[in-house]
C-alpha cells in the first residue's frame, strides 16, 4: 500500500458514490438514512396543507358564527389567533409528539430528524412551523421549493434554520451485515494504535467493503488501495507486509467497533457500581 494514491482518492470515491461527510458508528454504519426525495416532500406538504386548510375553514366558520361580525376588531383578532394556532402551534405540537411525523409524512413514508439523525424536539418543530408561515403559506410554497431544489438534502428554509431534514423511513436500504476480523490480522489489531478516523473516510471504507461484489475488478482493486492508503497513516504499526487492502480495512473497522463497545461496557459497569455503592450508604448521610 502506498500513500501517493491518496491524493486522487476523492475522484474515485465520488465515482463510486461514497459520501464523505456522514456521522457513523465505530464499525462505520451510517446513523442516518437516505434524505427524502423532493417529490415525496412535496406530496406530504400538499397533504398536510389540505388537512390544515379544511380544519382552518371549519374553525373559521364556527368561530365567525359565534361572534359579533359587526365588531371588526374582535373578528380580526379571533381570525389571527385561529390562523396562528393552526399554522404554527398545531404543526409544532404534532411533529413534537410524533417525533417528526404528520399525516402527510405518514402517507409518504418520511420523517423529520435532526442533522445528526436524532429525533426533533419542540424547538426544532416550532422553528420549522414559524418559518413555514412565510415560506409555505404566505408565498404558496414557492420559497420552500426553490430552497429545497438548491439544497443537496432537499432542505427548505425552515430546515436550514432548525438544523433538520426529511428522511425516508419506508423502503430504506438494507442493513449491512457485520464485519468479521480477518484471522491473520487479529493479533496485529489487538496491539495496533488506531487513531480516530474521519467519519467520511470510515464510512467510505465500510460502503466499499459492502459493495466489493458489485464493483468491476479493476475498479475494486484501485479503490481498495486508495482507501487503504488513506487509512494506513492513521494506524501504527502498519499491517504486516503483503496484507490485502480489503482485509486491512476490515480489520481496522472491526477493531474500532470492538474498542468502542468495550468503552461503552466499562462506562455502564462504572455507573452501575457507583449506583450500587450509593444505595448502600446510610440514610441521611448526604444531608
Amino acid at each position: 500500500m502506498t500513500t501517493d494514491a491518496a491524493g486522487s482518492s476523492g475522484r474515485a470515491l465520488r465515482a463510486a458514490q461514497l459520501p464523505d461527510d456522514l456521522i457513523i458508528t465505530g464499525e462505520a454504519v451510517a446513523l442516518e438514512v437516505r434524505p427524502a426525495a423532493f417529490m415525496l416532500r412535496l406530496a406530504g406538504a400538499l397533504l398536510d396543507a389540505a388537512c390544515y386548510g379544511v380544519v382552518l375553514l371549519a374553525l373559521a366558520t364556527a368561530v365567525l358564527n359565534g361572534i359579533d361580525i359587526a365588531n371588526e376588531a374582535r373578528a380580526t383578532t379571533v381570525a389571527i389567533v385561529t390562523i396562528a394556532c393552526l399554522v404554527v402551534v398545531a404543526p409544532s405540537v404534532v411533529e413534537t409528539l410524533t417525533r417528526g411525523r404528520s399525516l402527510g409524512k405518514l402517507a409518504t413514508g418520511i420523517r423529520i430528524v435532526r442533522d445528526d439523525g436524532g429525533p426533533i424536539r419542540f424547538r426544532h418543530a416550532f422553528v420549522r412551523a414559524l418559518t413555514g408561515l412565510g415560506e409555505l403559506w404566505i408565498t404558496a410554497g414557492s420559497v420552500a421549493v426553490v430552497v429545497a431544489l438548491l439544497n443537496g438534502r432537499g432542505k427548505r428554509l425552515g430546515d436550514l434554520l432548525a438544523g433538520t431534514y426529511a428522511v425516508r423511513v419506508r423502503g430504506a436500504e438494507r442493513v449491512a451485515p457485520p464485519l468479521l476480523m480477518p484471522p491473520e490480522l487479529d493479533g496485529w489489531a489487538r496491539s495496533a494504535d488506531i487513531r480516530a478516523l474521519p467519519d467520511g473516510l470510515a464510512l467510505s471504507a465500510r460502503r466499499f467493503l459492502d459493495r466489493t461484489g458489485t464493483l468491476d475488478p479493476a475498479s475494486r482493486e484501485q479503490l481498495g488501495r486508495r482507501l487503504a492508503a488513506r487509512v494506513e497513516p492513521l494506524v501504527s504499526p502498519p499491517p504486516p507486509w503483503g496484507t490485502h487492502p480489503e482485509r486491512f480495512l476490515a480489520a481496522v473497522l472491526v477493531a474500532r467497533r470492538d474498542r468502542e463497545y468495550a468503552v461503552g461496557v466499562r462506562a455502564r459497569d462504572a455507573v452501575g457500581a457507583t449506583t450500587a455503592e450509593l444505595r448502600r450508604l446510610p440514610f441521611g448521610l448526604d444531608r
